[in-house]
């Protein structure tokens, strides 16, 4: 994942959503691909679309929510690599699972 060898899933998913209409967020997106808040739909659609065959920044996200004023963090979906990370990147961050 996350590497040029992902360039072909990058291609289907970037047709996939050209004619998406992708809508201001309620709050800002982070993605792994810049580290960086965002809340223009154009750049969250494009950043989307990068981080497939580009490097995973998690440890830069994180640390940038954190110093952003995020004081919480949980993990949907099966396992708990994630939070594990997070407590890696943080000790003191506040993170928990949320089964869905």
């Amino acid at each position: 994942f996350h590497s040029p060898l992902m360039e072909p899933a990058r291609q289907e998913l970037e047709e996939a959503i050209r004619d998406t209409e992708f809508r201001i967020p309620v709050a800002p997106v982070y993605q792994n691909v810049t580290a960086a808040p965002s809340s223009d739909p154009a750049v969250i659609k494009q950043n989307l679309i990068a981080q497939l065959t580009s490097p995973v920044r998690w440890t830069q996200s994180v640390r940038r929510m954190i110093a952003d004023g995020a004081g919480e963090f949980y993990e949907t979906g099966p396992g708990n690599v994630l939070l594990g990370l997070l407590r890696k990147i943080d000790r003191s961050a506040k993170g928990a699972k949320w089964e869905v």
